[in-house]
């Protein structure tokens, strides 16, 4: 009962973790959760893991870089009930997630882009011409701006829409996004963010950013695999 992880079969909560770690009521918490498989009791009732155990929560602690805390929790989770196909499916649906997150990375830097060798504009323009130049109806213009993605000022003489050049921009940009196929709450950080900046130039250490969490990521959950399958191997077959 008090051989540790590398001399024997038999484990206490605190040999656990301490060897990743954790405090003991952490791996209790885990192995109620269903993240660790159920401890058997020694007669007094105490809880004894295994080497199992060590290489369950070793899997888990791989998995939540990547994939996050929920859904390596619900990986480990149709593990432990017998239903490593779903679990599979989450480790898969995880990776297309990552792999959507690249594709609107790559939609948002082709629509900066499309921005960066845009003229100056020459003076203001109004939803009429400004519709027309994006082959939108202007009610699609009302319904950005209700969204807060536009904000052009209004003449105070006459109560029409006054799109300067950085409303402009924002239109252009929306435009692109929508195009890409992106909802407007999912745009409307981004704009904020060039609003924010002034323009688009600053946001270049935003997006080397995203792309160094993208990678990040996709590092992890190889990591992850590596961990979920070193396990899956080590348990018994059926």
């Amino acid at each position: 009962m008090r051989q540790n992880l590398q001399s024997g079969r038999h484990l206490r909560p605190v040999d656990l973790a301490r060897g990743h770690g954790l405090s003991t009521q952490a791996v209790r918490n885990y192995e109620a959760a269903g993240i660790l498989p159920a401890a058997e009791r020694t007669p007094h009732g105490y809880r004894t893991y295994t080497p199992r155990h060590a290489h369950a929560l070793r899997a888990f602690l791989a998995l939540v870089p990547g994939h996050g805390h929920r859904a390596a929790t619900a990986i480990m989770q149709a593990i432990h009930r017998g239903a490593t196909e779903e679990a599979l499916r989450l480790v898969d649906e995880s990776h297309a997630q990552l792999l959507d997150d690249r594709h609107t990375l790559r939609a948002v830097e082709a629509a900066l882009r499309d921005l960066d060798p845009a003229p100056p504009e020459r003076g203001d323009t109004f939803v009429g011409p400004l519709a027309r130049r994006l082959g939108l109806r202007p009610a699609t213009l009302r319904k950005w701006e209700r969204a807060g993605l536009v904000q052009p000022r209004r003449d105070p003489h006459t109560g029409y829409r006054v799109y300067r050049a950085a409303d402009v921009r924002d239109a252009l940009l929306v435009h692109q996004l929508r195009r890409g196929g992106y909802r407007l709450e999912q745009i409307a950080p981004l704009i904020a963010q060039v609003r924010a900046a002034g323009g688009v130039a600053p946001l270049e250490s935003m997006l080397r950013d995203w792309h160094a969490r993208l990678s990040a990521r996709g590092r992890a959950m190889l990591t992850g695999a590596a961990a979920l399958d070193a396990y899956l191997g080590h348990r018994p077959s059926g």
